[in-house]
């Protein structure tokens, strides 16, 4: 009996094939001849990969991408949660997607935060006058009408805010943390407020999460904790973390005035918006693919995220404009109530999760729109040998990464349910420079980037909407 279970369990692993247990590229449980099936009705694709490269890239469609985002941000500007510059947004798109000639366009309601960031303001009054540049933290409480004049304690850390928790009753603890990632590093702008209150501190200032900086404040969603006072929160720039920083290491005492009229309304109506190719054989069941249509309130929200939802768009019109139509129905969304922990998004999944069966893939851009390196997936090991043998399609323009861990907050929770999960995977080393930033506009944008974006997003989906058979699961 022993013996018969650790062969089992050695054929599971995968140390070496058994009879009954073939492997493929480190997969089990996948027949070499099913495998080879699939991988040559893929290669099958390939002058169609081709023809939507050369219209993306090359073609009439050249930077057809770019100029849409251009136009739709500079019309619309930024699309905060609640606004009315989002309303204008959505009814932007439903419109544009219908002009295009999509299918089935149109808009599923959901109800999303509605935070107001108002007029905000902070003067260092001591060791001298010096006005910082900051941007108040999404679901942070105003001030007093007439501000919050108090002493700094500055720290670097939580464990440092620990240790010095009783220097820090009546003040406003600033946070000078080191930026090591994004996942890591966001901690503070999301706890930041809440562990201050936790030990009397009366307001928060969060050093921007970002490596780099030119006075720039980043701002972005922060969470306050149960049962903790809520005390205002904003973010400031590296350069006046810093600063306060070494003031403070010199033994200067510093002195801020803190200003803000933050508050937060009822939850707002708003849209997910919605457009399809309608498939040949099989319309019930969907690849879906997105990006998210709301943004922070600076800058114009071109990169975090219209990027990603201009070429979610531009992929459904790629494959129109070549009288493409899949097996599947390719489903796009622009998911609205992103920022704020995709708000949007969990609705629409709540009511379409019925269906989870006929869901073959979710893909998400939303890390910028730079040059392409492939696609960040998730799947099991049959699913991935798949992937893999798409992603070669797209080797006319090097585009062939398979990368680990699809990502995206608005498809996250179906990932976690067991659907396959694709990520657009780029360039992201100055993704944030620019996030939730002034300086995230049109001008971060490159059109021949774009293209590309387009071309891998427009083979990927419609390649995996087409194949005879649903990705393994």
């Amino acid at each position: 009996m022993a013996v018969i279970v650790l062969l089992a369990l050695i054929c599971f692993i995968g140390v070496f094939p058994l009879n009954g247990c073939p492997i493929k590229n480190g997969l089990q449980d996948f027949h070499m001849g099913t495998f080879d099936k699939i991988a040559k009705e893929v290669a099958g694709y390939s002058d169609v990969a081709q023809k939507i490269i050369d219209l993306a890239v090359n073609g009439k469609a050249q930077n057809r991408s770019y100029e849409r985002l251009a136009n739709f941000t500079d019309t619309v500007g930024s699309r905060l949660s609640g606004s009315k510059n989002l309303d204008s947004a959505i009814q932007y798109m439903y419109n544009a997607l219908k002009q295009d000639g999509l299918e089935n366009v149109h808009l599923e309601p959901v109800k999303i935060p509605h935070w107001v960031r108002g007029e905000e303001f902070a003067m260092m009054l001591e060791p001298r006058n010096h006005t910082l540049s900051i941007l108040g933290l999404g679901s942070s409480i105003g001030t007093p009408k007439e501000g919050i004049t108090a002493g700094v304690l500055v720290v670097h850390s939580f464990d440092e805010l620990h240790k010095r928790a009783r220097e820090a009753k009546g003040k406003i603890v600033v946070f000078n943390q080191p930026f090591v990632s994004y996942g890591e590093t966001v901690t503070y702008r999301a706890l930041g407020a809440s562990e201050a209150a936790k030990v009397g501190a009366v307001a928060s200032l969060i050093r921007s999460i970002t490596p780099f900086s030119i006075n720039s404040p980043h701002t972005g969603w922060q969470d306050y904790q149960p049962n903790v006072p809520k005390i205002p929160t904003a973010c400031i720039t590296i350069e006046d973390a810093e600063m306060m920083a070494r003031m403070a290491h010199r033994g200067k005492k510093i002195v801020i005035h803190l200003k803000m009229a933050a508050k937060t309304f009822p939850d707002a109506d708003s849209f997910n918006t919605v457009a399809e190719i309608i498939g040949s054989k099989y319309p019930e069941q969907v690849v879906l693919i997105s990006g998210h249509l709301d943004s922070w309130d600076v800058g114009q929200g071109a990169m975090d995220d219209g990027g990603g939802a201009l070429i979610s768009w531009e992929a459904l019109s790629l494959i129109k404009d070549l009288g493409l139509r899949p097996k599947r129905t390719l489903r796009m969304v622009m998911w609205t109530g992103e920022e704020q922990g995709g708000i949007g998004a969990n609705q629409y999944y709540n009511l379409h999760k019925v269906n989870i069966s006929n869901f073959d893939l979710v893909m998400e851009s939303d890390t910028g729109t730079f040059t392409p390196l492939g696609i960040e997936f998730t799947g099991n090991g049959e699913s991935r040998a798949i992937m893999k043998e798409v992603m070669k399609l797209l080797q006319p323009i090097n585009v062939t990464e398979l990368a680990d861990r699809g990502e995206g907050t608005d498809i996250n929770m179906w990932m976690e349910a067991g659907v396959p999960g694709a990520s657009l995977h780029v360039d992201g080393s100055r993704y944030f420079y620019f996030h939730h930033s002034d300086g995230d506009t049109v001008t971060v944008q490159n059109p021949i980037q774009m293209n590309l974006c387009s071309a891998v997003w427009a083979v990927v989906s419609y390649v995996v909407a087409d194949l005879e058979e649903m990705l393994p699961r």
